[in-house]
């Protein structure tokens, strides 16, 4: 019974081991990918100011704000939400926070009276949502780990597309917003119609400002110039959802190592206290025995025994005694 429970316990503790070097090998994986990750969002970070600038100047220069992508519907009607998450799991709760967030918006947008429209980008949301009985109008996956502008640009035009033909009234944007190594935040934006407080802001705007001359007109300008905006926006969120899963992800890996640890201690100290038991077990088998056989001589049975001795018992188990000249049976001294 002990031996088949120490058998038992050597399995789970070499499973464990052999968890544990997965999770570890995924905690350096992560850690390496933040980084890039982290550089990634830097280099966008200045095109995603210039052309908030851009804006800016177009309407100081007395651009209209007449385009679709800026005007809010005066009835909504449906709402259209972009989910952002992971293609894969292991990462803690950052693909249940976004979904939640995203879901409870919808619920309550739906109690409102509204209709809600679902566009998901990354595996995890569309199995979610699909599996729950939501109807998904558009999915897109394989790149949550490392976005690309193309990927941003694909999202951003269907989303568009929809929104200016007048089936979206309004769309909203779920996302992980990276702050730090250590703090990353689930939010729900509007995406669409665009923030025009860029634009409203540039009328108020004091102080020296360059004097541009735009060709052709600054509206025209701005027309063209607002698709290209909304992308920029679209793939910031991207670039930030990746490393936040990416860190997400190596805070798991890391705790679930370090549980790996403590289990495979708890396990150890378990067996070894299967095996002392084991071992305590038979000794005292090999002491009743002979005591047995040395109360039989004493009492002059009939068994044919010389002398007993503490060795030979040992040979039918598998504990070898350190020193047996001690403990013969049948020393009557």
């Amino acid at each position: 019974m002990a031996g088949g429970q120490e058998r038992a316990l050597k399995r789970r503790i070499k499973s464990v081991q052999s968890t544990k070097k997965i999770t570890k090998a995924m905690e350096l994986i992560s850690a390496s990918r933040i980084a890039k990750a982290q550089e990634r969002v830097a280099a966008a970070r200045p095109y995603s100011e210039r052309i908030t600038e851009v804006i800016r100047n177009l309407a100081a220069a007395g651009a209209a704000g007449d385009s679709p992508l800026l005007n809010p519907r005066t009835e909504v009607t449906t709402v259209a939400y972009v989910v952002v998450a992971a293609d894969r799991g292991l990462a803690g709760g950052y693909n249940s926070a976004v979904i939640r967030g995203a879901e409870r918006r919808m619920a309550a947008d739906q109690e409102a009276g509204k209709q809600t429209a679902l566009i998901t980008v990354g595996k995890k949301p569309t199995g979610y949502f699909r599996f729950r009985g939501y109807e998904i109008a558009a999915s897109f996956t394989g790149f949550s780990d490392a976005p690309t502008y193309e990927d941003a640009r694909e999202v951003a035009a269907h989303v568009a597309e929809k929104f200016e033909s007048g089936e979206y009234s309004e769309v909203h944007l779920a996302y992980t917003s990276f702050l730090s190594m250590g703090s990353q935040v689930a939010e729900v934006v509007q995406y669409m119609p665009l923030d025009n407080a860029a634009i409203d802001d540039a009328a108020e705007k004091s102080g020296p400002s360059a004097d541009y001359e735009f060709e052709p007109d600054p509206s025209e300008i701005l027309e063209r110039l607002l698709p290209r905006y909304a992308e920029a926006r679209l793939y910031a969120a991207f670039l930030d959802a990746a490393a936040s899963e990416h860190a997400a992800r190596q805070r798991a890996m890391k705790s679930a190592t370090e549980n790996a640890e403590d289990m495979i201690v708890r396990l150890g100290r378990v067996m070894n206290r299967a095996r002392q038991d084991a071992i305590t077990t038979e000794i005292m088998e090999i002491v009743g025995g002979a005591e047995a056989l040395r109360q039989a001589q004493t009492d002059g049975s009939d068994l044919l025994v010389d002398k007993v001795n503490v060795e030979d018992i040992f040979k039918h188990t598998h504990i070898t005694p350190h020193r047996t000249d001690h403990f013969s049976a049948g020393d009557q001294s």
